[in-house]
């Protein structure tokens, strides 16, 4: 009787779709933005109804949108396969953030990978800017100056009022004042939810946490992503993610040839629990700009896998 582990790596290895991926035992689900927008959507604050109670900050993400990465010089560019990506795009606006979630439940805790191949970029600048940064030499292009970060994170509870945090991996492009940082960053407070703000919390401005300055850097964290030269070049990069529901915490995290270990990164907690939430297990990710000039983020497909 064939093993049933090696049968299943060989259907695997046989998909061009899923071969790409390393999944763990069971896939959980595979988004191929061909097929539409696979359950990623905007998210918005809780509200009694009245949207003109949604915190400020969660007023405004963006619906994600299904796109065939079109620009003003080339026309279709298109993703890594197919004819769609998922794409998340920032107003023009300093600070502001597109975040698309998708939302599930865990049959039980264990091991959780999500996996993607995607791209970041900032929005062609035409004519002239005036602040045109070290200017266009051919080669390096000023426009990657102009994008600021993105982030993957989840939102897991492990029960009705038990365990709840958020695990939140940010790359931080440049900082605000325009200079290039490229390096990964993992949050240091709880996210400030609706019932905290309501109960008294200080309105934030950064979603992911309870202060702006409320990152870390991640041990060897330093990593230069290729963004080749102009904003209409697409180059997709492999990012697989591993976190554990059942620790609480972050695992590792590899993008490209670059793993991290992040075991040791704390994960902070809420101290009060949150009813309706049982076996809650979100995905989230978000682009934010620093500058009057638009970013985004394209996700080509995505595989999320569990060892239950």
């Amino acid at each position: 009787m064939p093993d049933a582990a090696a049968f299943r790596s060989a259907l695997v290895a046989a998909n061009p779709a899923l071969s790409r991926f390393n999944p763990l035992p069971r896939i959980l689900f595979h988004d191929d933005f061909d097929f539409g927008v696979n359950g990623w959507c905007e998210l918005i604050g809780n509200h009694d109804g009245n949207l003109d109670h949604v915190r400020s900050v969660l007023a405004d993400m963006r619906p994600p949108q299904l796109s065939t990465c079109s620009f003003f010089d080339i026309g279709t560019h298109g993703p890594l396969s197919g004819s769609y990506a998922l794409k998340l795009a920032t107003r023009p606006k300093p600070n502001h953030m597109a975040l698309a979630i998708k939302r599930a439940t865990s049959v039980k805790s264990g091991l959780v990978q999500f996996e993607t191949y995607f791209c970041f970029k900032a929005e062609q600048w035409i004519g002239a800017r005036p602040d045109h940064q070290n200017g266009f030499d051919g080669n390096l292009d000023p426009s990657v100056y102009d994008f600021g970060d993105f982030t993957i994170g989840n939102d897991v509870c492990d029960r009705e009022f038990g365990r709840r945090y958020h695990c939140s991996l940010r790359y931080q492009n440049t900082n605000s004042a325009g200079e290039l940082v490229r390096k990964w960053r993992y949050k240091t407070s709880v996210q400030t939810t609706t019932l905290m703000e309501r109960s008294g919390s200080a309105p934030v401005q950064d979603y992911h946490v309870a202060h702006p300055d409320d990152w870390a850097d991640v041990p060897d964290g330093q990593q230069a992503l290729c963004y080749n030269e102009v904003p209409t070049k697409l180059n997709w990069h492999y990012l697989r993610y591993l976190f554990d529901t059942d620790a609480g915490r972050n695992v590792e995290l590899q993008v490209n040839d670059k793993i991290m270990d992040l075991r040791a990164i704390p994960v902070p907690r809420f101290e009060h629990g949150y009813w309706g939430l049982e076996r809650l297990l979100n995905f989230t990710v978000d682009v934010k700009t620093h500058r009057s000039v638009r970013n985004f983020l394209f996700l080509d497909s995505v595989l999320v896998s569990v060892d239950w």
